[in-house]
């Protein structure tokens, strides 16, 4: 009060009132000693029920109940219960308040089916979902009501089809790196590795992907059923010291087998799972304890679950060797040595199928499958599952995402609190605080730029805490998948809960109220004071192959395919001779362009230089003159090969032989474009590539062909050898998927 603005302070309250020195709680000190009681209403009576513990089952549908905790009385009313029924037991609820020697409580009024947090942890069991039967009757009357009122009520009566997974938001066309994890240490892994795990070992990834205006980065562990912990703390260690020296840009995610998200999913796009494990540390911790180690072994007997969405997210995990381990909704691939069967479920789809089509090259690609439907199954595949039993026909349930809640939490002294934040958007969260986004599948904890280093560093202890307090009480599993987000680094999986998310608040300085202000002070509009991080360029080697899918081409890195992301050839010629180089814009790189062995530089007494202008427009109109190439597969990398840029595996003397221009009868010069419409037609071993024999384009020659093209061997050779060994013309082989271009390729030692 001594200060010379508490009066212009206390006049916005309406003037000074005396403040109480005791809280709520020392007010009313007696309510936590009041047991609470679950009261039955019949009638026009109340009596309690006689229970050592409240559980779920104690309620019944078609009666009403109160629940005194003294502070709160509840009304729980059931859903089968008439009008005048829950009218009786609101008034004998209030009839209970007025009643002598209690504490000062309130009437809190619950629906069966919509009961509150704080309603449900009075009971010491309460299911996580109750399943609710709705006559037909019911539904009659509804849809009568409702089309009484005008509403069109076709298809009230079926329910929706429940989605059965949720939409990845991150691009799949990024960069991947993945690591083993040996000990204390990590081994890379090459690209053909990297996609193959075993429930034995723990594996760290790092994938480099484009986000919407910047270039985003996933560092995530990975943890198999049966590693060992040392290696799960060895693996969570290292991510670690990834993310900071990434200085914290990289989003942190914690995933374990059977519980992976879409986007784990996503990003590997063909995952397989082996039994059993490759690491020093599980092969160290099986010798030692003497337990079985089941490593998956090519020639033994295995079984394979087969699932997924598409060809950009497709898994085979193998399960016991065992007949409850089939399931009616799902394909499986089973394989003793040489023995190959196909189980098709019959509850699954042709899309099932054709995932187990892919696997099959992926597992056995030199063996030819028997395919066995549900039902139809042979001696000799019960007798490699052991006998024949029963085993489940649903498909096996994962974890739905759910609305999110946002909390803010405070962590001190290894206690979590936290406190839920209704109907929150982005300005709710402070730069110096961390928050927890709970939408059940997966729990994302942000940490703001302004958090102190040292609770920063214990983010996913928090997530871990957040898990064990289960404060929703919806079951959540110690395994569901934690993401740690730094604030500015937020990815688009995580900024979709938000209603509206601006990306420059995050990149503004100072507190949350230097912030605040300087909003206001620019008229609403924040202002971003660190730079973006430009997107770069990366290499997209190491990603998994997925056939027939056009729209997933990439770029490659080598300096002879330089070029501009989102350039075609067409535009690249264009700017090279028609930009003035002084005057380029600064933030497109400089395109590496090789001069044309056509064209000669001549000389013009004009300023305009026509001569140079019309060699300039004869190239550009070249380039789209050229026919579409038809018989050039995708290298085994999943890089585009551009017809229209020049090779890299070319040298400059052949490129210039090809470039070449014969004169023509009218001694006009014949542009490269009418050369290739001349060579339309013709046989492909004549296009320019030389041809090899059979015996030196196979994977295992002993006197195999260099300077060519691993993955177009079949492209040398002769059309006379290409139909015998293929059974087919080149130009039939090239309509073929390309899937099925792998499997011939494979069988022939060609790929």
């Amino acid at each position: 009060m001594a200060d010379a603005d508490a009066g212009e302070f206390w006049g916005l309250f309406g003037g000074f009132a005396p403040l109480p020195k005791k809280t709520f709680s020392e007010l009313d000190g007696k309510d936590n000693d009041f047991p609470s009681k679950l009261l039955c209403v019949n009638e026009d009576q109340t009596f309690p029920l006689d229970c050592e513990d409240l559980t779920r089952e104690l309620l019944d549908s078609t009666k009403c109940y109160f629940l005194d905790c003294g502070s709160e009385l509840y009304v729980w009313m059931g859903r089968e219960t008439v009008l005048e029924d829950r009218k009786q037991a609101g008034l004998a609820a209030e009839e209970l308040l007025r009643e002598g020697n209690r504490p000062r409580s309130h009437i809190i009024r619950l629906m069966e089916g919509f009961e509150t947090v704080i309603f449900r942890s009075k009971f010491s069991k309460w299911p996580k979902k109750v399943e609710t039967v709705v006559s037909v009757e019911s539904r009659g009357k509804v849809a009568a009501l409702l089309k009484r009122q005008g509403f069109n009520v076709r298809g009230v009566a079926k329910a929706a089809p429940l989605k059965e997974e949720s939409q990845a938001h991150i691009d799949c066309t990024g960069n991947l790196q993945v690591w083993r994890v040996n000990d204390c240490e990590k081994t890379f892994l090459s690209f053909y590795e990297q996609c193959k795990f075993y429930s034995g070992d723990c594996y760290i990834f790092q994938y480099s992907y484009r986000g919407d205006d910047e270039e985003n980065c996933l560092i995530g562990t990975w943890f198999g059923q049966k590693s060992i912990e040392e290696e799960r703390s060895a693996a969570t260690s290292l991510a670690h010291m990834m993310v900071d020296s990434l200085k914290f840009e990289a989003v942190l995610v914690r995933l374990y087998e059977g519980k992976e998200s879409i986007e784990f999913f996503t990003i590997f796009q063909n995952l397989v799972i082996f039994k059993g494990g490759a690491s020093t540390g599980y092969k160290k911790y099986v010798s030692e304890n003497g337990t079985e180690d089941d490593t998956y072994s090519d020639n033994g007997v295995a079984l394979f679950r087969v699932q997924g969405s598409g060809p950009e997210n497709m898994q085979a995990i193998q399960v016991d060797t065992a007949a409850p381990s089939l399931n009616s909704s799902y394909c499986y691939i089973l394989h003793d040595g040489d023995t190959l069967f196909t189980w098709v479920g019959n509850l699954s789809s042709s899309m099932d199928h054709g995932l187990a089509e892919r696997q099959l090259d992926v597992l056995k690609p030199n063996l030819q499958s028997r395919l066995l439907k549900e039902g139809s199954e042979s001696d000799q595949f019960w007798k490699l599952l052991g006998s024949k039993c029963e085993y489940p026909r649903q498909k096996i349930a994962r974890d739905q995402e759910s609305d999110s809640r946002l909390f803010s939490c405070t962590f001190s002294k290894e206690v979590l609190k936290a406190r839920e934040i209704f109907n929150f958007m982005q300005d709710d969260m402070m730069t110096e605080d961390i928050y927890i986004l709970d939408c059940h599948s997966s729990v994302f904890i942000w940490v703001g730029q302004h958090v102190d280093t040292n609770i920063r560093a214990h983010a996913l202890s928090i997530g871990e805490k957040f898990l064990e307090l289960d404060i929703l009480m919806e079951n959540l599993s110690q395994e569901t998948p934690l993401y740690v987000i730094t604030e500015g680094s937020e990815p688009q999986f995580f900024t979709r809960f938000f209603f509206t998310w601006d990306s420059a608040k995050s990149a503004m300085h100072g507190n949350s109220f230097e912030r605040r202000l300087s909003i206001v002070k620019n008229g609403g509009k924040p202002i971003r004071d660190k730079p973006k991080r430009r997107p770069t360029s990366s290499s997209h080697t190491g990603r998994c192959i997925v056939p027939d899918k056009p729209q997933r081409r990439t770029t490659s890195s080598s300096p002879d395919h330089a070029r501009v992301r989102g350039r075609s050839p067409s535009f690249t010629v264009l700017a090279a001779n028609f930009e003035n180089p002084n005057a380029r814009n600064l933030s497109t790189p400089p395109v590496a362009t090789k001069p044309s062995p056509r064209t000669t530089p001549r000389t013009s007494p004009e300023p305009g230089k026509p001569h140079q202008r019309a060699d300039s427009i004869a190239a550009i109109s070249a380039l789209f003159e050229q026919p579409r190439p038809n018989l050039i597969p995708k290298s085994r990398k999943g890089r585009a090969v551009n017809k229209h840029q020049p090779e890299a595996s070319k040298t400059e003397p052949e490129a210039n032989a090809n470039e070449t221009t014969p004169a023509a009868e009218d001694g006009q010069t014949v542009t490269p474009a009418k050369q290739e419409d001349a060579k339309e037609g013709q046989p492909e071993d004549v296009e320019g590539l030389p041809v090899y024999p059979y015996d030196r384009l196979r994977t295992s020659s002993t006197d195999p062909a260099t300077a060519i093209d691993q993955a177009r061997r079949e492209m040398y050779l002769s059309s006379a050898e290409f139909r015998e060994k293929f059974g087919m013309t080149k130009e039939a082989f090239a309509k073929l998927p390309k899937w099925k271009q792998t499997r011939l390729k494979i069988t022939l030692q060609l790929f």
